[in-house]
């Protein structure tokens, strides 16, 4: 079992401002840990690309890379059905440039020169089928600027609507969907089980909603948070759910039969960024927990009888004002008054 560790001068991210060919180029050529770079489109199932692209084969053909012109895969090997048929099978991948890309490590493989993890660049990609988006990724952009799009110009048609949020029709600047992700899921030892009688006792007790955690949870949630602060992803907190039973101490002081459920939240972004991050957010955390011995999963019942995994995601409309001001749209002007 590889031990984790939180290693803090590590390159986690390339925020959006920073996809320039050079300087994509002067940080590749500074950190030469990372040595993949992988594509990750979402099919219409949710699955995620990944390959290894060597990096020398990035740097070699950059511009083609973003242009999406430099890889291809076939409608067999993602979930497009109706779309990419045996005999018109062509996907491109092409890279998002309006997101922050981040790199994925392998901590149970080390750069001999750097003494660092190897790290993958993981690029929030496009699936383009004859020259049009059709992945899940492209359908929640379209959707998002559409909802933009048509309220903006509800606003800026009607000043006394605009009136009633303190603003003049002239003052905004743009409006934009923003989510936040309230992410649950079980964590267990992988070789033990535990009855549901036992769970469903604890459930109804409350024996675990909101109650310290201990020993390698503890240590593994820590560093899970630690790890999302430092892809700014801005966690705001970490703590158990109502699921799970109390674990057992072996002589040695470990804990075993574990089953515990947790939740991790972090601040809000624009959707098709929340919706990265969540995807980051899962490969990160199932990786630390299993780097611990415990297994993770996030499926939404995976426990028949007892709490399944309730995702909450915080769905928002924010109007930008030209002077920086930002405006809740979901709440009215004074609350007291208008208060349900």
């Amino acid at each position: 079992m590889t031990e984790f560790k939180v290693i803090d001068d590590l390159v986690c991210i390339i925020p959006p401002e920073k996809h320039s060919v050079e300087d994509i180029t002067a940080i590749l050529e500074a950190h030469p840990e990372i040595k993949f770079v992988s594509l990750a489109a979402v099919d219409l199932a949710g699955n995620d690309t990944d390959e290894r692209i060597p990096i020398c084969d990035f740097h070699d053909h950059l511009v083609n890379y973003l242009n999406g012109e430099a890889v291809q895969t076939d409608g067999s090997s993602v979930v497009l059905p109706g779309i990419a048929t045996l005999n018109d099978g062509k996907v491109d991948l092409v890279p998002d440039s309006e997101v922050v890309w981040y790199v994925d490590y392998n901590y149970e493989h080390i750069d001999n020169k750097t003494g660092l993890p190897v790290g993958t660049l993981r690029i929030p990609s496009f699936l383009y089928h004859n020259g049009r988006p059709v992945c899940s990724r492209s359908v929640l952009k379209k959707s998002a600027d559409y909802f933009e799009k048509r309220l903006f110009d509800v606003f800026e048609n009607n000043r006394d609507l605009c009136e009633e949020y303190g603003f003049e029709p002239e003052d905004l600047e743009k409006i934009t969907l923003i989510m936040a992700t309230e992410l649950e899921f079980w964590v267990n030892s992988p070789d033990e089980k535990i009855s549901t009688e036992q769970l469903s006792i604890s459930q109804t007790l409350k024996e675990q909603y909101w109650k310290r955690t201990k020993g390698v949870v503890r240590t593994a949630l820590e560093q899970v948070i630690l790890v999302l602060d430092n892809y700014g992803f801005n966690p705001e907190m970490g703590h158990k759910e109502v699921g799970g039973v109390k674990a057992a101490v072996t002589s040695s002081g470990d804990f075993h039969s574990i089953m515990e459920q947790l939740e991790v939240d972090w601040r809000y972004s624009d959707a098709l960024q929340g919706a990265d991050y969540e995807l980051t957010a899962r490969i990160l955390i199932k990786e630390i927990f299993r780097m611990h011995g415990l297994e993770v999963s996030f499926d939404a019942k995976p426990i028949p009888g007892v709490a399944g995994s309730g995702e909450h995601t915080h769905v928002n409309a924010v109007a930008f004002l030209k002077n920086g001001k930002k405006i809740n749209l979901f709440a009215p002007k004074d609350m007291k008054t208008d208060y349900l």
